[in-house]
């Protein structure tokens, strides 16, 4: 259904609060419908006052896989890189004899189920709120389970990021709050479709999903071009995708982790499309989410109603998103290389959590793969001056360089009022 949409000057607007309500709804008196409120605590330092909860949607673990397609088309994308990739897989065929496989690589974030659990939870407590804390790791739902034998974190609900191909593209879904006594037979279908695509079935699942009355479905960045397809290309397979599947679909995420302009263009894309705007943090490295709900459900099933059923969303973004984003994207791959000696073994240093596969084919920490036990001189070297860039006066230097004050002047659309 095509429908107009309003951005309504509320009372609470001069302290950074937008919202965002259809043409047939009211945005006021008589049970408002679809309504995203979006607010910023740099503004308002009391936006959550007034709510019981703080809920964390979409952040990972290391228990996560995260690919490393990535740095083949590092390579192409930016010649200058290509001489260092292409020396760094000769030396890896003539020392170790086998090809470097980008595509069989991958590589984990540093902190546990438990570390990250207890990471989302107190920032939450910080704005005097109770916590619920949603993890998603790609494809797998092994940290809620791990942590549902944790007696702080026994009530988290199962989710996870569901990789779903699509064309040219691969979306990705958070699929939160799982059926406890069907999550591993929903797993099974989920990876059973990302392995072997069948657009066919592709709608079955959805309404199965739908039709499970406590689970939030979201499409999480939704305009974040993973392969790297075009702007053109991507955006026209979302409004596809959406054609086909956005009924089903309870929200579309605003993401801690993307720039600003990304974000706006989701917030236009949901006004298009009717739905609903929602927090997704994104959290890779040990920073938490950037952004948050902010509800009076007092359970997560609770809060699904509200997305659900009532069609009420209240986001608040947190003050590390208002910091320059090439700065974060920085400090969150600094995250992903950083030396962490307090962490259990396997989380501590960063060729631990990096995987490639051996001469069999079975995916083993580089640490294991190195011949002296040592990474090679020029890749220490690299990953020293990457870490080097976020340390003192550099990291202060590129920060101040990559301000980006005007962006934090117009938000996520006030401006378009």
């Amino acid at each position: 259904m095509d429908m107009t949409r309003y951005w309504i000057q509320q009372p609470g607007y001069m302290r950074g609060v937008e919202r965002v309500c259809g043409a047939r709804d009211v945005c006021g008196e008589g049970a408002p419908m679809a309504v995203s409120s979006i607010s910023y605590l740099w503004r308002d330092t009391n936006a959550a006052e007034g709510f019981r909860s703080g809920v964390s949607l979409h952040s990972h673990t290391n228990q996560s896989s995260e690919t490393l397609d990535f740095l083949a088309n590092f390579g192409n994308q930016y010649p200058v890189m290509r001489p260092l990739l292409s020396r760094l897989e000769r030396r890896a065929e003539s020392m170790h004899g086998f090809r470097i496989n980008y595509a069989a690589s991958y590589w984990t974030p540093p902190m546990t189920p438990k570390l990250a659990f207890d990471l989302e939870s107190k920032q939450i407590e910080s704005l005097d709120v109770a916590p619920m804390v949603s993890i998603t790791d790609h494809d797998n739902i092994k940290a809620p389970m791990l942590l549902r034998t944790v007696p702080s974190a026994r009530g988290i609900p199962v989710s996870v990021e569901w990789s779903v191909p699509y064309g040219t593209q691969s979306f990705h879904l958070g699929v939160h709050n799982l059926p406890s006594a069907r999550a591993t037979a929903w797993m099974e279908t989920l990876n059973g479709y990302t392995a072997h695509p069948n657009e066919a079935r592709l709608g079955e699942i959805f309404q199965a999903l739908n039709d499970e009355p406590n689970v939030l479905l979201i499409f999480n960045h939704p305009l974040w071009d993973l392969y790297l397809i075009g702007k053109e290309k991507h955006e026209f397979l979302v409004g596809e995708f959406l054609q086909k599947y956005g009924a089903h679909f309870h929200a579309l995420e605003l993401n801690g982790l993307r720039h600003w302009d990304e974000n706006r263009a989701a917030r236009r894309l949901a006004e298009k499309w009717n739905m609903l705007l929602i927090s997704g943090g994104d959290r890779h490295g040990v920073e938490p989410n950037a952004n948050l709900n902010l509800t009076n459900a007092t359970s997560f099933t609770e809060f699904v109603h509200e997305i659900r059923k009532e069609k009420k969303s209240n986001i608040v973004f947190m003050p590390q998103y208002a910091e320059p984003w090439k700065h974060r994207i920085l400090q969150s791959a600094i995250d992903a290389i950083r030396e962490y000696p307090e962490f259990p073994t396997g989380s501590r240093t960063w060729d631990e959590r990096v995987y490639h596969p051996d001469r069999h084919g079975v995916p083993r920490p580089l640490k294991e793969l190195w011949p002296t036990g040592n990474a090679p001189r020029v890749m220490a070297w690299s990953v020293k001056a990457v870490q080097l860039m976020g340390k003192g006066l550099v990291s202060g230097g590129l920060r101040m360089a990559w301000s980006e004050a005007h962006q934090q002047r117009l938000a996520l659309g006030e401006q378009d009022a």
